[in-house]
């Protein structure tokens, strides 16, 4: 099962890895700094999919077309991790040394998306404190970490769910 969880979270999180740096240099690069959070997350959710594929690989090549759920999703959670974890990797080095003021630019851009959304100026200014608040604590690199995984493993951990109650077999 770890050779297994092995290869596919590393498929898994070099895909995962390729889509985010791609997607936030287009991103960092837009004079307007649009992104689509609907195209990142069906990334996620295309990526992730590598789960459903190394349980069923598992259960049908390696344990005699036999899984349970609890073991189904360990082995999901484990490709999760691995991605997440290379995801978290590559952000962490795309930040600090490509981008090191990407939250200038994205701070720009949130209050510019309030300002044409209607937003008061007692709300930019709120908004703005709020940004302020967020960039001081991006400082921390544990931080940068902890907001970086909750960004996919979460999304990895539902499939995860999803896919072991789909194929478990006694």
């Amino acid at each position: 099962m770890k050779k297994n969880a092995l290869i596919f979270g590393l498929i898994a999180g070099s895909i995962l890895t390729f889509w985010m740096v791609y997607t936030t240099s287009l991103c960092y690069n837009n004079p307007k700094f649009e992104s689509n959070d609907a195209i990142g997350y069906a990334g996620m959710l295309v990526t992730f999919s590598l789960i459903f594929v190394a349980i069923k690989n598992y259960r049908d090549k390696h344990n005699g077309g036999i899984i349970t759920f609890g073991k189904g999703f360990k082995l999901g959670f484990y490709v999760s991790l691995i991605a997440a974890t290379m995801y978290v990797g590559a952000w962490l080095i795309d930040y600090y040394i490509f981008m090191p003021d990407f939250l200038d630019s994205y701070s720009t851009h949130v209050l510019y998306q309030a300002s044409l959304d209607g937003a008061t100026q007692p709300e930019l200014d709120e908004k703005a404190a709020e940004m302020a608040d967020f960039k001081e604590l991006y400082k921390n690199p544990l931080f940068v970490v902890l907001i970086s995984y909750s960004e996919v493993l979460p999304v990895g951990i539902v499939i995860s769910l999803i896919s072991a109650l789909i194929l478990k077999r006694k």
